[in-house]
């Protein structure tokens, strides 16, 4: 029991763990020669307390996972905050490169209820925050589902777009040629996306403007905030992609009327100006969000259209899920994958991506903190150049059984993992 208790703690609240089975044998090497000499320690599955090596899940969406989803959480805090303050390899210069924040909206594909600033919608009522119908369509019947669901498949690609377009309006600003920009300057963001109630994609992002070999190099005297922001709006405006014609009719797909630049200053302002601290945790905040959370859709992908019948999602995800799979059976559109994207309704992008010369990586950070976690253990007593390790590891389910989810619950919880997993071993032939 004890053993169990351990193996359990060590999740760190995961409350889906996967579920491994394998061995780990390490051996003795001799560093001069690099001959393999006696074992000196071996494990396997059968002989942990749980039948199996249990490894967290990782599962960013909060829904799935709240412990894994919270890791996930920091980790974007802090990849963003690199990129406006320095750190985790990132110079402390780049506090004082121009840098903005922009939000993205997606357009309109028929009236919604909403709570606009004279409080009223347009369906007479004065809704409260929580309000269900908030994002619902007013006229279902007359709501452009096929645009809203082409619109989410091609948000990614109308977002290079405009990056593109973005490099070609600050060299104009700049009295520049495109190549000679790039011997000046270099464009630098982190952007999330994040569902607005009616289920379309828009995007939140970082856009630092910074010297020619990134956060590395200063900015040069021209590059401003002003002139940031100026490129941006112009760049969001020009930004365009056509889309498939379906039964007749083209699709053009742009960014919404409603775009927002603010410039970012440090946490030495005070009042309303928006810091680096408060852009880092908005934008980490949607790095565990996905559909699910803002329009009531599901948190993974169904196989059968006929699944929706014994699942509880509103009537508006139910009609952008099905949109999504009925175009998802042309020809035309197979490449868009909207059967496999159907419950992210058509969105197949990442929740987040950036720039390589941004700030670090989720990567460095996972493996800092393994290595940390790595040089705690006993096994990390023996020097490395000394040791051979030979590990093989097969998956076997995931989830926790009923006893080990119970045991699971006597231990201190993290935020947020009161869910009740259960084990699904892998089927055999």
């Amino acid at each position: 029991m004890p053993a169990l208790l351990r193996q359990l703690s060590g999740l760190g609240g995961c409350t889906h763990p996967i579920r491994l089975d394998g061995h780990r044998t390490e051996y003795e090497l001799n560093p001069a020669t690099g001959e393999i000499g006696a074992a000196l320690h071996r494990i396997t599955s059968n002989q942990l307390a749980a039948g199996h090596l249990l490894v967290r899940c990782n599962n960013r969406r909060t829904t799935r996972c709240a412990a894994c989803a919270e890791t996930y959480r920091r980790d974007t805090f802090h990849l963003i905050t690199a990129g406006l303050r320095g750190g985790k390899g990132t110079p402390d210069d780049v506090a004082h490169h121009p840098r903005v924040f922009a939000t993205f909206t997606a357009p309109g594909f028929g009236p919604v209820h909403n709570r606009p600033d004279s409080g009223r919608c347009r369906c007479g009522t004065t809704h409260p925050a929580d309000a269900p119908e908030l994002g619902t369509p007013l006229n279902p019947d007359t709501y452009d589902y096929q645009a809203a669901v082409l619109w989410n498949a091609h948000a990614g690609a109308l977002w290079r777009r405009f990056s593109i377009y973005l490099r070609r309006e600050i060299a104009k600003r700049a009295g520049l040629s495109q190549r000679a920009f790039r011997r000046h300057a270099r464009v630098s963001f982190a952007k999330v996306a994040e569902y607005q109630r009616r289920g379309a994609v828009h995007f939140h992002a970082v856009i630092r403007l910074d010297g020619p070999e990134g956060g590395d190099t200063p900015p040069p005297a021209w590059a401003t905030a002003d002139l940031l922001t100026d490129a941006i709006r112009a760049a969001a405006s020009a930004a365009r992609v056509t889309g498939p014609t379906v039964d007749g009719r083209a699709h053009t797909f742009a960014f919404g009327r409603q775009l927002d630049v603010r410039t970012i200053r440090t946490n030495d302002f005070q009042g309303q100006d928006l810091t680096d601290r408060a852009v880092a945790a908005y934008i980490a905040k949607y790095a565990t969000k996905g559909a699910e959370t803002a329009t009531g859709t599901l948190d993974r992908p169904i196989r059968f259209l006929a699944e929706l019948a014994h699942l509880h999602l509103t009537d508006h995800a139910e009609r952008m899920i099905r949109t999504a799979w009925t175009l998802g059976a042309r020809k035309e559109l197979e490449e868009l994958r909207l059967r496999a994207w159907a419950h992210m309704l058509g969105f197949r992008g990442h929740f987040s991506t950036k720039t390589r010369r941004y700030s670090t990586t989720l990567g460095a950070l996972r493996t800092a903190r393994a290595d940390y976690r790595r040089a705690q253990t006993t096994q990390q007593q023996r020097p490395e150049e000394t040791t051979y390790v030979l590990a093989h590891w097969a998956f076997a389910g995931t989830g926790l059984t009923p006893g080990e989810r119970w045991l699971a619950a006597t231990l201190e919880p993290a935020p947020g993992t009161e869910g009740e997993p259960t084990w699904k071993p892998v089927a055999t032939n």
